[in-house]
């Protein structure tokens, strides 16, 4: 059985930090295009941000931008996202997701998803 499974997320204030992980499990996902994404109450999904299978290349939205970055380390078939200076705005449901995408880039779906992890970012 294919599994992502998100952690780190939690309480922090404005301006303060953390780490997301996302561990794969029940397959190899070395060869995989890994994202973020995150829903805040009442809003839709949104991409956060994403990496190539050989962490050659990645992808940012622009709200993040210069204050995330996304990682992996396909050895131990995790990535990661730190996330700096956050704002009460990044407050939102984080989830990981992977998928083949095919050579296409940026990945224009993703068929596997982690249950999410809560960000909560107080002012």
């Amino acid at each position: 059985q294919v599994q992502l499974v998100e952690s780190g997320g939690g309480l922090v204030q404005a301006g303060g930090s953390l780490r997301l992980s996302c561990a794969a499990s029940g397959r190899t996902f070395s060869d995989y295009v890994k994202g973020w994404f995150r829903q805040a109450p009442g809003k839709e999904r949104e991409f956060v941000a994403a990496i190539s299978w050989s962490g050659g290349s990645t992808d940012y939205a622009d709200s993040v931008k210069g204050r995330f970055t996304i990682s992996r380390d396909n050895a131990k078939n995790m990535v990661y996202l730190q996330m700096n200076s956050l704002k009460p705005e990044d407050t939102a449901v984080y989830y990981c997701a992977a998928d083949y995408c095919y050579g296409e880039w940026p990945c224009p779906r993703y068929n596997y998803w982690g249950q999410g992890t809560q960000v909560t970012v107080s002012s």
